[in-house]
């Protein structure tokens, strides 16, 4: 019993790689787009080291276009404010539902990009050692 034909081919493998690089959709919405499973394009990366490396190279660059992102969500201020009108006088107030949202928005991609590229983009952590390293003597005998 043979399964269903494979759909790959690597027009399908380019367009879906340069979507994950050039957007910030999740692989889901992609595969829907494109008509195929994702269990299906999981598949295809097992068995397909070509594909499978274009496809971290993609994931890599997304990392890249989320940053992007990020930076127009914190520079766009235009909706952070509404106005409210009571009788004769109108006043500025923070609409925290867009500002609410924008910080979620700025806090998922912040995440994701330090997941994709950790070294570009994850936090930076240093390990300090203390005490003695190395041989120590002990009655005679040499310990490491």
């Amino acid at each position: 019993m043979t399964g269903r034909p494979s759909k790959f081919t690597q027009e399908l493998a380019d367009k879906i790689c340069e979507t994950i690089a050039t957007s910030s959709k999740g692989l889901r919405a992609i595969c829907a787009e494109n008509e195929i499973d994702v269990s299906s394009l999981m598949k295809w990366l097992k068995e397909n080291k070509e594909f499978s490396e274009q496809y971290a190279r993609a994931k890599e660059l997304q990392a890249d276009y989320l940053v992007e992102e990020i930076l127009e969500i914190v520079d766009d201020g235009s909706n952070d404010f509404m106005t409210i009108t009571k009788g004769n006088e109108s006043y500025n107030v923070e609409d925290r539902e867009v500002t609410s949202r924008s910080k979620i928005r700025y806090d998922a991609r912040k995440w994701i990009a330090s997941k994709l590229a950790p070294k570009k983009y994850g936090d930076k952590t240093q390990t300090e050692h203390s005490g003695v390293v190395g041989v120590q003597q002990i009655t005679g005998m040499i310990v490491k």
